[in-house]
């Protein structure tokens, strides 16, 4: 007698009789993190990992590049978040917008910047802020141009590719309030 085609209202086959289902071949770093639910959370994952790793990588070198050497990669984020809009900041503000709880991580960064003359701190009432300098100002200048040399031209982004970045960092800001938002729930476990 002939087997009749399953239809999607069917019951489905029992799970001894049932053939496992082909297993996609998955990029990931850590399999038993895998969940039937997403997959695909946990390729971002490794590609998350990797990405950063890469992104940390080439920030380090790029700012080397630029005159500043042996700087880590936080480092080199504090000098670009301080010399943004040329706007003194405070560290809790600091560590506010660059999603960093420890203070301590970025307190040793500015002390670091402030010891090779390129973020100066100032107090204003009981508030101590920080700028980059004249100099910290010219090193960020250098990276711009290098990174414009050695990333943007290698890119050779179309408005497609740029509209698909645009849409990945809308993503990526999505995520990290999802993460945010796991971690507290971790925490009060």
């Amino acid at each position: 007698m002939a087997k009749k085609a399953a239809t999607r209202f069917d019951a489905p086959a029992p799970l001894s009789a049932a053939k496992p289902a082909p297993v996609p071949a998955l990029i990931v770093s850590s399999a038993h993190l895998v969940s039937p639910r997403s997959s695909e959370m946990s390729e971002f994952e490794f590609g998350l990992i990797v990405a950063g790793n890469a992104f940390h990588r080439w920030i380090a070198h790029c700012m080397s590049a630029a005159g500043l050497k042996d700087l880590t990669p936080l480092d080199v984020l504090v000098l670009h978040h301080v010399t943004h809009r040329a706007r003194n900041k405070r560290l809790a503000d600091i560590c506010f917008i660059m999603n960093v709880e420890d203070t301590h991580l970025i307190n040793y960064s500015l002390k670091k910047l402030q010891n090779l003359g390129v973020v100066a701190s100032s107090k204003s009432g009981k508030d101590v802020t920080y700028a980059s300098t004249d100099l910290g100002r010219v090193h960020v200048d250098r990276y711009r141009a290098i990174r414009e040399s050695c990333l943007i031209d290698a890119l050779n982004a179309d408005d497609g590719l740029n509209r698909d970045i645009g849409e990945l960092a809308r993503l990526l800001r999505l995520l990290s309030g999802i993460y945010d938002q796991a971690a507290r729930s971790a925490a009060s476990l």
